[in-house]
């Protein structure tokens, strides 16, 4: 196996979901350890990452599709595959083809199928569950057929073992602490003028709008909190996805209309963030509430606690293989009453005090580098297995 490895990434967007991030935050910290890393993402509308990267990045071109989301995922594979077909990938002599979701791993499948490269790896962030025949087939496919299956949490390592039988090694997730911190930045005040953050408190969740988010329950909790506190916000950050949740959006905004929540005043929702703007809006939150009810691990938890937040979350995993009780406030995500009544503890000072002095340690134990590391190991392990057999 060389010494320095020459790695493609691959993932299904470069927008900033909780995989694209866990992608490019691992390419820069294995680009930091000295291997060479290049990620290929699926791009639809030319405007590539919202970041500069340290790393080499391909963007796929990626096409308007009609019909539903099965033709758009089957297009989403080929355009993949078209691209990663062209006679540049050989020439780049990768030791490992990596996809981080199921659109990069079945067009990874294909190209192995065809000899093109000699083997891949998925990580597995979390298992969906789809109504669609072909989109449980191409989920099963992209689990079942990688050289290596990777995931993120204990949780999900289990359900795979339980679903589809296989032993996937765990790596985890870290956080960036030169991004995210709880020092002021010269721009907090323009993002606060910016998105209209007058708040008193200001809760803080990162998304966007869907049903696994939870999004209308937390809507139910506000409107408890703004009961007691009519000055309160709350933002609702991101909301880039490949899937149309607009049935669970209307009904969240009749909702809204129902409780008379004005929009733009008390609920803040500027859309997808630009990334230099993201650690300046959870410096100017007063609390993190993120009920999910479904996640690969929960980035954003962490981007959180390194902010200096303290957090409200899920009773549930992945979140509890991370965080204890007095870390975050875990709270029952069906229940809007155990939401509102968090997010009205979470404020006061003792409460706040001692949970972002309890989560702090976190930040020293869930790093990139460490990520990296313990991918460099999955990889070489990889190697072993495949020389053995050869």
């Amino acid at each position: 196996m060389p010494e320095n490895l020459r790695i493609a990434l691959l993932t299904y967007s470069t927008k900033p979901r909780g995989s694209v991030i866990h992608t490019l935050e691992l390419a820069e910290a294995l680009q930091a350890l000295e291997h060479h890393v290049c990620v290929y993402a699926l791009d639809k509308d030319g405007s590539g990452f919202h970041r500069a990267l340290s790393c080499d990045y391909e963007l796929v071109p990626a096409y308007p599709v009609s019909g539903g989301v099965d033709n758009l995922i089957r297009q989403r594979i080929q355009e993949f595959v078209d691209y990663l077909s062209d006679s540049h990938l050989q020439a780049r002599a990768y030791d490992y083809f990596h996809a981080q979701d199921c659109i990069s791993a079945n067009a990874l499948l294909a190209l192995r199928d065809r000899q093109k490269i000699p083997h891949f790896i998925r990580t597995v962030h979390h298992i969906e569950t789809y109504n669609s025949p072909y989109l449980r087939q191409c989920q099963d496919r992209s689990i079942l057929n990688p050289d290596l299956c990777l995931c993120v949490s204990q949780y999900w390592q289990s359900a795979l073992k339980q679903q589809y039988g296989i032993a996937a090694p765990r790596v985890i997730n870290g956080v960036n602490l030169d991004r995210f911190s709880v020092h002021p930045m010269e721009q907090d005040q323009i993002v606060k003028q910016q998105f209209q953050i007058t708040g008193d408190p200001v809760y803080l969740t990162v998304g966007g709008i869907e049903p696994r988010k939870n999004s209308i329950a937390l809507l139910h909790a506000f409107a408890q909190v703004l009961a007691q506190y009519p000055h309160a916000q709350l933002m609702i950050a991101g909301g880039a996805t490949l899937f149309d949740y607009q049935d669970y959006r209307d009904q969240f905004f009749a909702e809204v209309e129902t409780m008379g929540i004005s929009v733009g005043k008390s609920l803040l929702l500027p859309g997808v963030i630009p990334d230099a703007q993201l650690p300046a809006l959870y410096r100017l939150a007063d609390a993190f509430v993120f009920p999910s009810v479904k996640e690969g691990w929960g980035l954003v938890v962490m981007e959180a606690i390194a902010s200096g937040l303290p957090v409200i979350t899920a009773d549930q995993p992945p979140f509890t293989e991370f965080l204890s009780p007095d870390q975050a406030l875990l709270i029952d995500p069906a229940s809007p009453n155990a939401i509102a009544q968090s997010m009205l503890n979470v404020i006061q000072p003792a409460v706040r005090t001692s949970l972002v002095k309890h989560s702090r340690s976190l930040c020293d134990t869930y790093t990139w580098a460490a990520s990296a590391k313990m991918h460099i190991k999955e990889y070489k392990t990889l190697y072993a297995r495949n020389s053995l057999s050869s």
